[in-house]
């Protein structure tokens, strides 16, 4: 099972931009899909974005599109969130996690799809 770690998040301002990275170990990470999710107090951990194992799909939640961007380099087994334009309804810890590369990236994956996780980095817009 992979190892994931998320880092990069902090407080920003409203409009500011924060990158988040998780960096994968335990084995190669280059066929999983991968993943971000965020959760916010008092609601469900819902998709944010996931991109395919070689990179050549994305998906992104209605929320995320046009202001973040998912990247990936396996060659450093480390998956990154781009995130632009920050709202203060972006507050949330965010997660990284990894999927088999069978899971279809355009279907937008639930949660349950993905078997490994990292503990999450929080993330604070103030307005």
């Amino acid at each position: 099972q992979v190892q994931l770690v998320e880092s990069g998040g902090g407080l920003v301002q409203a409009g500011g931009s924060l990158r988040l990275s998780c960096a994968a170990s335990g084995r190669t990470f280059s066929s999983d899909v991968m993943g971000w999710f965020r959760q916010a107090p008092g609601k469900e951990r819902e998709f944010v974005a996931a991109i395919s194992w070689s990179a050549d799909i994305t998906n992104y939640a209605n929320s995320a599109k046009g202001r973040f961007t998912i990247s990936r380099d396996n060659a450093k087994n480390t998956v990154y969130l781009q995130m632009n334009s920050l709202k203060p309804e972006d507050t949330a810890v965010y997660y990284c996690a990894a999927a088999p590369r069978t899971i279809l990236v355009v279907a937008t994956p639930p949660a349950s799809a993905f078997r490994s996780w990292g503990q999450g980095t929080q993330v604070t817009v103030s307005s």
